[in-house]
């Protein structure tokens, strides 16, 4: 089987950014990924790249298949993982077009499976800070070197889903100061943490969310809209820090499950 060592998690126009692909069927204890992953060369790196939302976005963020996708991308040999995703704004300040590489994460998700650790051990893993400071810090040199409007840190609320925020759900968030609003950040996050995955965020800013004051209602056309205008942005970042991740991963998301496992 074809082996990578970074994973992305994204749309499916990631495919072509990729080159001399393989396709790999693959099946994991949590079924099958979204879809079979799709492993090529960027920078002189091996890539594997999943849709997370399915080839024809078949898969609404409540039911994304996250464990799946994760192991899959462990089985190919992946130990780090970059999620582009595209976001609401919750602030002003945060526009439309601007990149966000978060460094907090709150989860307001209800539904969704989301551990590897379900017993009969108890596992605690620490998620204090969801994302990987190395990878966060390689995105942050990469694009502002390539003069992305971006934010260095930032705080995304993951929602539920599939449909947007009340009015007043947006002002709650608003008011709390967090920054991005997104449907698929968790469980994403959290279960490359438990498999020992580095895992940075790209929030790709569509929209501002209804809690922002004298904006309208977003639509799922904007959102679409907005996102490939910044697609192409998105390709010459990855192509940036790709090939200039370190080959030694001395961060904390390495070793995240020592001392995680209850012992009675």
């Amino acid at each position: 089987m074809s082996r990578a060592e970074i994973g992305v998690f994204g749309g499916s126009g990631f495919y072509s950014f990729l080159e001399d692909t393989e396709t790999v069927e693959i099946d994991t204890p949590y079924g099958p990924p979204s879809a079979p992953p799709v492993v090529g060369e960027v920078g002189g790196r091996r890539v594997a790249f999943i849709p997370r939302h399915g080839v024809h976005h078949e898969f609404p963020p409540h039911r994304i298949p996250y464990l799946a996708n994760a192991w899959a991308m462990k089985e190919l040999g992946v130990t780090r993982v970059i999620g582009p995703n595209a976001c609401g704004s919750l602030q002003e300040n945060v526009k439309p077009g601007d990149f966000v590489i978060c460094d907090q994460l709150v989860d307001r998700t209800r539904s969704r499976p989301h551990t590897f650790y379900d017993g009969p051990v108890t596992t605690h893993i620490s998620f204090a800070d969801p994302y990987c400071p190395t990878m966060r810090e390689v995105a942050i040199d990469k694009g502002n070197g390539l003069g992305i409007p971006l934010h260095e840190s930032g705080t995304v609320v993951v929602i539920e889903g599939p449909r947007f925020s009340t009015r007043a759900e947006s002002h709650w968030f608003k008011a709390a100061g967090w920054e991005v609003i997104n449907m698929t950040q968790y469980p994403e996050a959290l279960l490359a943490r438990e498999l020992e995955l580095c895992y940075a965020n790209i929030s790709l800013i569509t929209d501002y969310d209804v809690g922002v004051e004298d904006v309208p209602p977003v639509t799922n056309d904007e959102v679409v809209r907005v996102f490939n205008e910044n697609n192409e942005k998105l390709r010459g970042l990855l192509f940036e820090i790709i090939p200039n991740l370190p080959e030694v991963r001395d961060c904390p998301c390495a070793t995240a499950l020592q001392g995680a496992a209850f012992e009675a």
